[in-house]
């Protein structure tokens, strides 16, 4: 029997059932499906907004399969006022979450399409960004709208087989000349973030974009979100950091999210005057080493081709967006997407 919640009806041993699938799901699972993502991004970008939680459970009481969604509203232009409505999966959207669908048992993947093509029978329905392990769960009539590559590093051979003969060399070098000049690097695993940590790491992106001309989105209007995902923070799963530290003082953070055996790199930032010592890459030459030590399987880039990804060695994973069209908004956004392309 299928049941439905509101973010608000859910219960804690509900919560840890939901969490629990995802974990289970291994390859198909992923942070970014787990009720700590998406209860915080409902909880703070979201606005709180009405939301509804679909429920499978098995025969045990098991949770099986988690449908977390919301109503939505699309622009067909950047420059013009003019939305559509349309049904999509909650937690995806601003925040830039990376590998979206739902969690969900194989053996219900044929009842969720079900329930999924009927509700496409009354709304439109849009996935951005989906696992393309997840494709599948959707129904027969969704067009591939779009793809974004999110590489990622096996880290089975550890940090040292990463990379060309060259680049490894070039990091060793950029090790010594960083420990020359009193640069340590030290990982925060989830939970123990010190207060104010989040909020030096996003100055200190801010910094670096300012330097590059570019602008950000990860900034103050985002910090609710993370600093939620904070406090959801549990020893083996979370955000964790990789600090790069001057005589007491942090000049340099990735920020990330610890999930099974995967790290999932989210963003970085550090000061610009250790720019000429290639600090950046130090930064994430020491996050995949650490990740390495504690023996976790990958190192996720998320989305971006960003030549740096591709020296370590990382391979492409290609998520999906995908549009299940219903009357005129179903014909609108189908329309802006062939034009886009």
């Amino acid at each position: 029997m299928v049941e439905r919640y509101t973010p608000e009806q859910l219960t804690p041993e509900l919560v840890d059932g939901w969490r629990e699938l995802v974990a289970e799901l291994g390859e198909r699972g992923s942070w970014f499906l787990t009720p700590d993502w998406v209860l915080s991004w409902w909880e703070t970008l979201g606005g709180r907004r009405p939301a509804e939680i679909v429920v499978w459970r098995g025969s045990d009481g098991a949770v099986e399969a988690v449908l977390p969604l919301i109503r939505t509203r699309l622009r067909l232009h950047p420059r013009l006022p003019f939305t559509v409505g349309c049904r999509t999966a909650l937690g995806a959207g601003p925040g830039a979450a990376d590998h979206g669908g739902f969690a969900v048992r194989p053996g219900r993947t044929d009842e969720v399409r079900a329930w999924l093509t009927e509700l496409a029978r009354r709304e439109t329905l849009w996935f951005p960004d989906v696992d393309p392990l997840l494709g599948e769960l959707l129904p027969a009539a969704r067009r591939e709208v779009a793809r974004q590559s999110c590489p990622r590093a096996d880290l089975g051979g550890g940090v040292e087989s990463l990379g060309s003969r060259q680049f490894r060399a070039d990091l060793r070098r950029y090790g010594r000349k960083l420990a020359a000049a009193g640069v340590t690097f030290r990982w925060v695993p989830p939970g123990e973030a010190a207060p104010g940590l989040l909020d030096t790491v996003v100055r200190l992106h801010r910094l670096r974009r300012d330097a590059l001309g570019r602008g950000t989105t990860f900034d103050g209007q985002r910090l609710p979100l993370h600093t939620r995902l904070l406090e959801r923070a549990r020893p083996d799963a979370g955000p964790a950091f990789l600090l790069a530290e001057h005589e007491g003082e942090v000049i340099g953070g990735l920020y990330g999210f610890l999930w099974g055996d995967t790290f999932a790199y989210y963003q970085i930032g550090w000061d610009p005057a250790w720019a000429p010592l290639r600090l950046g890459t130090a930064i994430i030459a020491e996050a995949v080493r650490a990740c390495a030590e504690r023996k976790l399987a990958t190192f996720d880039f998320l989305r971006g081709t960003e030549p740096y990804k591709y020296r370590f060695d990382a391979a492409d994973r290609a998520d999906r967006s995908w549009l299940v069209p219903h009357g005129l908004s179903g014909a609108l956004l189908g329309l802006k997407y062939r034009v886009k392309g």
